[in-house]
């Protein structure tokens, strides 16, 4: 979150993008995108200490047809029935890997329920307000990470989380701190990308395309991970689902191509606008 509000900052003071200035219409605006940024950062990592990598990647299919769900509701889209069939293999592979589960975890997989529904609902929410007439996709990111930091820091307190970093035994090392640093620049192109994603395409979209990257971290994870017990209706499971996120894939890629992709006015400078 420092990261994020550094970089965006230090780019608006030089006029390499524009946001809207802090104004006390600024939360209204953005409710509820700060709650539902934590929670699926706290919900996420608590799921991913609970089940297995292969497992994890399956369960988090549920943000999909959520996400459609959602944005049917909240945004007015509709989909194609092919994108819907698409959507429905990737729940029926999910049902079917979780069914054989044989490291079944009711916490887990509540924490991964959870997880799923903030997710669905920050992406959702997140397109709904990007629009560059009002937060813009820099404002969403810069004032999310604003609001939200602090009580983040309260929460790591609370739960000793805070304690645990600072008496961390490698700050010292050079070698730890560079790779921290990257990683925090690396979270922030992230999250910068998943936004862009969401802005120049939809968030069902973003959804899918995060579906689709895990189709190397399951596989790996199976040869990797050492936490993945195998079963054939699993693995069956696994597959049912990379080939529908596939499938979708290759309908949206068909869609995007016949539509033009909406202008970037937050990267058009001021005096050009006028």
């Amino acid at each position: 979150m420092a990261t994020t509000i550094m970089i965006l900052y230090v780019s608006k003071l030089n006029k390499i993008i524009h946001f809207p200035d802090f104004d006390k219409k600024i939360p209204g605006k953005l409710f509820p995108l700060p709650l539902l940024y934590v929670g699926n950062h706290i919900s996420g990592l608590s799921s991913t200490s609970k089940l297995s990598l292969p497992m994890f990647t399956v369960l988090r299919k549920f943000t999909i047809p959520l996400t459609l769900l959602l944005e049917a509701i909240i945004l007015g889209k509709q989909y194609s029935l092919n994108i819907v069939l698409s959507v429905l293999a990737i729940m029926l592979g999910a049902f079917i890997a979780a069914g054989s589960d044989l490291a079944f975890n009711l916490e887990g997989y509540i924490f991964v329920f959870l997880n799923d529904i903030f997710t669905a609902a920050n992406g959702v929410y997140t397109k709904q307000k990007m629009d560059p007439k009002e937060l813009g996709k820099y404002g969403v990111l810069f004032y999310n990470a604003c609001f939200m930091i602090i009580p983040t820091v309260i929460i790591s307190v609370s739960t000793g989380d805070f304690q645990k970093a600072t008496e961390f035994s490698h700050w010292k090392n050079v070698l730890f701190i560079i790779q921290f640093l990257l990683s925090c620049l690396l979270g922030f192109l992230l999250m910068y990308s998943t936004v862009l994603c969401s802005y120049y395409n939809s968030a069902l979209t973003t959804a899918v395309v995060g579906a689709i990257k895990n189709v190397s971290v399951a596989y790996i994870g199976m040869l990797v991970g050492g936490d993945y017990i195998f079963s054939l209706l699993n693995f069956i499971g696994l597959n049912i689902c990379m080939a529908g996120g596939l499938r979708y894939s290759f309908l949206t890629m068909n869609s995007q191509l016949k539509s033009k992709q909406p202008m970037d006015e937050e990267s058009i400078p001021l005096d050009m606008k006028s």
